[in-house]
Formats: structure tokens, sequence, C-alpha cells
């Protein structure tokens, strides 16, 4: 998207922000999740709990790149609770089990700017119990959720940049690598360079997909079988696409009706994808585009399943047809679903569009049913990768 230009001195400029005024401060509110609860932080309800899972000889490396801790001994480990619970920047909360309403980790919001509407998750504290659980992953989806559901339109998180669980953490849950600021403060009387991750609001719509679809119980149940790192990549391995964003809504819009305005005609009816809203399509589907020229020149939308991958639909602007962008785009879904470790890919076109049935049999899919629908008859296909 290229920049705007100042009127006067030519030179590039930000784009204009929507909303200027200052975001609501975070509440100590509670957050209900299937499998965690998070709740502020109360160190005399929370602290025992807590202290079973994070106090003592073995729970060193919990509190090796915090600020605080380790805690030998309970009495100081209550003390940095009260301390916890009477900031409100950090604003602390405590996440519990749901099942037992045991306290079994702790989060914040700091660094809170209200004016520039800017965030950061940190003071992460897993212990054993909540580790490697799907309530790790929830937690975090219910504060990233609660922050763009305030307007906020940055949430950072920041950490240690030897910390290699934690970057791993911050890239499988949807945030971006933006860089390394060295020797940024002293913590614990040691050298720390951090590294800075962040999402944006414009981003969130197509992150939240990957949290819902992995913690969707059909994917959870027996084990996971989509992969959040996956699910949140920002690529697909070989191919120049990108995910889109919110600032992509309008030029999607306007896509998909110059690709699909032309089947009116043998259709009799309105196509498919032109009766969903673009801005239902990024909130639903994971949106992938190709450009030229800084333009969508096509774009493709996906649904992963736990045991396939649909695609909803592959959009090429009129003046790019005969390109192989279609090609392309076909492909590029053909990767995607190997990277989501998935080997069948299904779709569907109206069964009136016969060049497109005998495109997509060409290229490898076979007709599995034909539904009748009212006001339309759908021709189902499918492939699977070898």
């Amino acid at each position: 998207m290229s920049p705007d230009r100042d009127p006067v001195t030519g030179l590039p400029i930000g784009r204009p922000v929507a909303v200027t005024t200052p975001a609501p401060a975070p509440e100590r509110i509670r957050l209900e999740g299937r499998h965690v609860t998070v709740v502020p932080l109360d160190g005399a309800a929370h602290g025992a709990d807590l202290a079973e899972g994070a106090v003592g000889p073995g729970r060193e490396a919990l509190w090796q790149y915090m600020a605080a801790g380790p805690f030998d001994d309970r009495e100081a480990f209550r003390a940095y609770l009260a301390a916890c619970e009477a900031s409100a920047d950090p604003l602390f909360y405590a996440i519990l089990d749901a099942r037992t309403g045991k306290a079994i980790g702790h989060a914040s919001l700091m660094r809170i700017d209200r004016a520039n509407r800017v965030i950061e998750v940190g003071n992460i504290l897993y212990t054993p119990a909540l580790q490697r659980t799907p309530g790790a992953t929830e937690a975090m989806r219910l504060l990233a959720g609660y922050v763009f559901d305030l307007g906020y339109r940055r949430y950072e998180w920041k950490c240690n940049a030897l910390n290699a669980p934690s970057r791993s953490a911050a890239q499988r849950l949807g945030f971006s690598y933006e860089g390394l600021f060295r020797q940024a403060v002293i913590v614990k009387g040691r050298n720390r360079d951090t590294a800075w991750f962040s999402m944006l609001d414009g981003e969130w719509p197509q992150i939240r997909q990957g949290f819902d679809r992995w913690l969707d119980p059909g994917n959870l149940d027996g084990g996971q079988r989509l992969r959040l790192g996956a699910l949140n990549r920002a690529t697909i391995p070989g191919t120049s696409l990108r995910r889109a964003t919110h600032a992509d809504e309008a030029a999607l819009a306007a896509l998909q009706e110059a690709a699909y305005a032309p089947n009116r005609a043998l259709l009799g009816v309105e196509p498919v994808p032109l009766l969903t809203p673009a801005a239902e399509v990024l909130a639903r589907y994971e949106v992938w585009l190709a450009e030229t020229g800084g333009a969508p020149a096509g774009a493709l939308a996906l649904d992963p399943a736990p045991d396939h991958l649909m695609i909803w639909s592959v959009s090429v602007d009129p003046a790019h047809q005969g390109t192989g962008l279609g090609n392309a785009l076909l492909a590029a879904a053909e990767g995607r679903a190997r990277d989501l470790d998935l080997s069948k890919l299904r779709l569907y076109t109206g069964d009136k569009l016969v060049r497109n049935i005998d495109w997509y049999a060409r290229r490898g899919y076979a007709t599995e049913r034909v539904e009748d629908l009212p006001d339309r008859r759908l021709v189902h296909m499918h492939k699977t990768l070898a």
C-alpha cells in the first residue's frame, strides 16, 4: 500500500487514524474460556495455589527471565503478589483452571499507552500445571481479544533475546518479530537485549481465526491436529502471497466483484462469494492476496478444518486472467494444505460453470457430489495430495 503524501511538501506521510481519542483503560474484569478463566489477581485467594507451582527448589527456571524471583519461601512470594495486586500498570490477572478454579499462572497488561492505543502483555508466569496445555494458549487468546475489543491498535510482546521459548511462543501466537533493542535494560544485575514483537488491530481478525480453529474441540479432542504456529503463519512457503488485513477490505470487495460478476449471467443467481461481504470474508476465512504493482490481482480464501482444507474462493482480477495467476493460487492452496499437514482439499462451484469444473478436473480435482439448493446446484470436488 503506497503511503499518502503531504499536499504541500510532497513527502510521504502516515495514513489517517480513524479514532484518535485515548483508548479505555483495561479493567479488573473476568474473562471466561473453555479451559481457563482470567480474573483479577488476588494474593489472598490465589497465593497458595500459585506458590504450589512457583515457589521453592526446582522452580528457578520459571523466574530465569522475569524481573522478580525466584522465591525460596512463601512469605517472600506473598509480598510479591501483594505488590502485583496493588499495581495498576502492570495490571495483573490470575489464570485459573476452569474445571477446578485453581490458580495456575498469572499475566499482566502493561506499559498502557492509552493516547496511542498501545499496550503490552507481560509478566507471564505459567506453572507446570499450565505449561503446554490448551489453557496456556487460551489465556493469551482471551487477553488479546479483550485488548482489541477495547480499541487498542497495537499489542506488544517483549522478552529477553536469550529466552528462546518466549520468542517461539510469540510467533506461534501470531506476533510479528520487529527487531532487537540491544542493551535495553539491566535485570538482576545483568544485561538484557530485548526482542520486540507486535500484533496489530488490522491483523487480529485473521489471527483470531487461528486461535479459534486451534481451540475448537474438534481440533483438540484426541490431541491437536492443526498446529497454531502453522495457522498463524504470515506466508505460504514458496509463494509471495501475503495474509490480508482489515485495511484490504475495500480492495478485496472490489476484486471479488470484478472476478465473479461475469458469472451472474451464467448462474442466473448471485455467485456464492458475492453473498458474503468482504469484512465477513476476512473474519471467517484465511485470505491470501497476490499483488501486482502494489494492488491485489488475485485472492485465495481458505477454510482449514482438522481433516481437510476448504478452498472457499479463488479470485483473479479480469485484467490478470490468462496469465497463470489462477494456477498459481490453486498451487498455493495445495502448498498451504501441506503446511498445515493436511492431505485433502475440497471446493465447490456452480454446476453451470462448466469451464470452472473442467479447469479443476484438469488439475486433479474429482467430483464428489452434487448438492441441490433452493436456488442453485453446487458441484463439490476434492483432491488428495500425494
